[in-house]
Parts: C-alpha cells; sequence; structure tokens
C-alpha cells in the first residue's frame, strides 16, 4: 500500500472520530441549559473533576482512530471486515450517548446505550486481535474508561430517578 493512502486513511479515521467528537460537543454542557441540568443533578463522589473528561477522551480518540486505521491496513478478510463494522458501531454508539445524555437528558437511556457500546468495544477488541493485536490493545484503555463509565452512569440514574424532568429538554443546536 502506498504511504500517501495510509496517510489519507489515517486521517479518514482521525475525522470519522472528530466528527463524534463534535457532535459530542454540540450536545454537551456547553449549552446553559444543559450546563444548568447537569449541575443540578445528585453526582457521586467518585465523579472526576470536569477537566478530567477532555484530557481522557482526547487520548482515547486518538486511540480509536489509530487502532481502526491499523485494522484497516491489514489485508481484507472476513475478520478485518467485522472488526471495522464493530469499530463504527462503537462509533455511533458513541456519539449517541452523549445525545441521549446531554441534550435528552435521558440518563436511564444513555445507560443502555453505554452497555451496547461497551460490548461493541469488547466485540472490538477480540475481532481486531484476529488481525493486528496492537489495534485491539489501543481499544483496552477505552474499555476500561466505559466500564468506569457505566459504573458512573449508572449511579447518576440511581441517585437521579427523575433526571429528565429536572429542566425542559433544550432546544435544538
Amino acid at each position: 500500500m502506498h504511504r500517501s493512502n495510509r496517510a489519507l486513511a489515517l486521517i479518514g479515521f482521525a475525522a470519522a472520530v472528530a466528527g463524534a467528537a463534535c457532535i459530542g460537543a454540540r450536545s454537551g454542557p456547553r449549552d446553559p441549559q444543559t450546563r444548568k441540568w447537569y449541575r443540578g443533578l445528585n453526582k457521586p463522589s467518585f465523579h472526576p473533576p470536569d477537566a478530567v473528561f477532555p484530557v481522557v477522551w482526547t487520548a482515547l480518540y486518538a486511540l480509536m482512530a489509530v487502532s481502526g486505521w491499523r485494522v484497516w491496513q491489514r489485508p481484507d478478510s472476513p475478520a478485518r471486515s467485522a472488526a471495522l463494522r464493530l469499530w463504527v458501531s462503537q462509533l455511533l454508539a458513541n456519539a449517541e450517548w452523549t445525545r441521549l445524555f446531554f441534550r435528552e437528558h435521558l440518563p436511564g437511556w444513555s445507560l443502555v446505550d453505554l452497555l451496547f457500546l461497551k460490548l461493541a468495544v469488547i466485540r472490538y477488541i477480540f475481532e481486531a486481535r484476529k488481525v493486528d493485536n496492537p489495534a485491539a490493545a489501543l481499544f483496552v484503555p477505552y474499555a476500561a474508561w466505559l466500564a468506569f463509565a457505566a459504573l458512573l452512569n449508572a449511579e447518576i440514574v440511581r441517585r437521579n430517578p427523575r433526571a429528565a424532568e429536572l429542566q425542559p429538554v433544550p432546544s435544538e443546536v
């Protein structure tokens, strides 16, 4: 494969991840109503400071892009195709979580989405291992973070059974 094609592919994977991140940013707590809603939630003591999230997600998004790119570079095979489908699936579920949690104020539904996301990530790791071990390893920190995120999301659901009613859903951005 020509070096310029590999570079363009890496840019493509990075752009796909950046697109998901942008969707998340548009749905996130930057909107004043969403920020007010989020700050009003009863969060557990293990909730990290807000400044932690962009740092962690920047690193995870970079790992996701490189992992998908590495799998894409491998010879065509059923395992490669399955891994790439799962890579896209997890990226879509990732963006959907942010919309459900922040824009729609539905932590319960976002937890359901997060469980599907976690399953897609685990399946991706197993499929990616069949074609590129380092690509699979790059997703391990993401899987670990999602385990923590699921615990955090579940605790927010438990502590805020009427979260969707705390304030009206913000208008479309």
